[in-house]
This record gives structure tokens, C-alpha cells and sequence, in this order.
């Protein structure tokens, strides 16, 4: 089971730790993407533009600057890094070790800049969304999807897909084939603060559990045990998701 998550925008800004090692990140073969996404945004985040290409207001303006020091800038884990109402409800310095253990395994964090990480990756915090268009690598929902279209079905193996990410980073890659007969989107009913909040009760939930269910039958089952309400309905088309309606405790 692979939990895909997506990024936050706040992200904590670490004071202290070594540079970014694009070689040492998890799935290497995204590595050359990477490259390019990074030294594309640390140029243009140095131009007069930066703030209108990347669909950002005068008041990140610091944020975006940051980006041009992204090679030197100190990282921290990407569970470290990435930071609000989802990862507050995911709540990793709580799990206990064998719950943070399977978060390393199954939480894959769908990235603009690097693609797709696991949480014990380490990064600098960055100014990127995937809805950006890159004046040179272009859309960079359509950039990654051929990318992690290569590496996220190994990682799948014959485990579930539970995608908790927003709808921009769901762009970035879509199951097909077998893999969407064990792909299962989390629906949450209300606003968005509640969904993204919801979602990072479900992902943690997940980590919680050693089970590792191969039909989305048993992750309503993990999520039902853990006092959540749910109700799953079957794929709406050939190649669709299964959907997982989710209310919190």
C-alpha cells in the first residue's frame, strides 16, 4: 500500500542542515526531471516575473527569492519541511516506531519540484505549485506525468493506491490498467480546511495500521476500526478510481 499525498504550501524553513543531494533522494530515476525543474526555478526566481509565473502575491516575494539559493539552502526531512492542516492531522513526532516505520514506506509526497519523496527525504523548503507552467519545461503537471508514470507502478507492486492528494497534483500522475482496480480516492464531504485536516487522519491511520490491505474493502476496514465513518463506491467507469467518502472521528 502506498499512501500519495500532496505537498503543503507552508513549509517550515530549516536554519541548519546539509544541502540539498538531488542523487540521494528516493526513485533516482526522476533525477534528470529534477535537475532541470530546479535549475529552471532557481534562474527564474532571480526575474522580474518569478512572482507572476509562479502565481504567487508581493507578500511571498521573500519565499520566492529563497528559491534562488535552493542548491546551498539547509534541508530537513520532507516530513519536517512539509508543514499545515494536513501534516498537523498526520502528526508524525507522534506515531510511535513501528507506525513511523510504515509512514516511510507508504507515504509518497507528490512534488512540482522533485517529483515524488518520501517523507524521510531531505529538502530545502522551495516556492513551487504543480499548476505552474515553466517558461521552458512548460506545464508541470504534464512535465512529471510521464516521469512517475516509470517509477510510482513499482512502488505500487500489488498493494493499494490511496490517493489523498488535490486535484493539481493528481494531474501529475494517474494510475492505469491494473493499478486502477486497487486505486482508491479519499472523499471528504465539507470545506477544504476539513478535507485536508481529514486526510491527514486517514494517512496517518494507515501508517498506524500493519495491515496492508489489497482491495479498498480493507482500508474501509482500517479506517471503520479506527472510528471513522466511511462509504465506499465502486468505480464510476473502467479506469476510474474507487471512491472512499471519509468522515473524521
Amino acid at each position: 500500500m502506498i499512501v500519495l499525498l500532496p505537498p503543503s504550501e507552508t513549509k517550515h524553513q530549516p536554519s541548519r542542515g546539509k544541502a540539498l543531494d538531488l542523487a540521494g533522494l528516493s526513485f533516482p530515476a526522476l533525477g534528470h526531471t529534477r535537475a532541470a525543474v530546479l535549475a529552471e526555478l532557481v534562474d527564474l526566481s532571480g526575474q522580474p516575473s518569478a512572482l507572476e509565473v509562479l502565481g504567487v502575491s508581493a507578500g511571498l516575494a521573500d519565499q520566492v527569492a529563497r528559491n534562488q539559493r535552493l542548491a546551498t539552502a539547509p534541508t530537513a526531512t520532507a516530513g519536517a519541511i512539509y508543514t499545515g492542516v494536513l501534516y498537523d492531522a498526520l502528526d508524525l513526532a507522534s506515531m510511535d516506531s513501528s507506525a513511523r516505520r510504515r509512514a516511510a514506506r507508504r507515504l509518497v509526497v507528490v512534488s512540482a519540484l522533485f517529483g515524488a519523496l518520501r517523507i524521510t527525504d531531505r529538502i530545502p523548503a522551495y516556492r513551487l505549485s504543480m499548476g505552474v507552467t515553466l517558461p521552458a519545461q512548460g506545464r508541470l503537471a504534464a512535465l512529471w506525468r510521464e516521469p512517475l508514470g516509470q517509477v510510482l507502478p513499482d512502488e505500487v507492486g500489488r498493494g493499494l493506491i490511496v490517493d489523498a492528494r488535490s486535484a493539481a497534483y493528481a494531474a501529475a500522475w494517474t494510475p492505469t490498467g491494473a493499478l486502477a482496480e486497487r486505486w482508491v480516492h479519499i472523499r471528504v464531504p465539507g470545506v477544504s480546511h476539513l478535507a485536508k485536516h481529514t486526510r491527514g487522519l486517514v494517512a496517518r491511520a494507515a501508517c498506524e495500521s500493519a495491515s496492508d490491505p489489497r482491495h479498498p474493502a480493507g482500508l474501509a476496514t482500517i479506517l471503520t476500526d479506527a472510528g471513522f465513518r466511511v462509504e465506499l463506491g465502486a468505480p464510476a467507469k473502467r479506469g476510474a478510481p474507487w471512491i472512499l467518502d471519509v468522515t473524521a472521528p
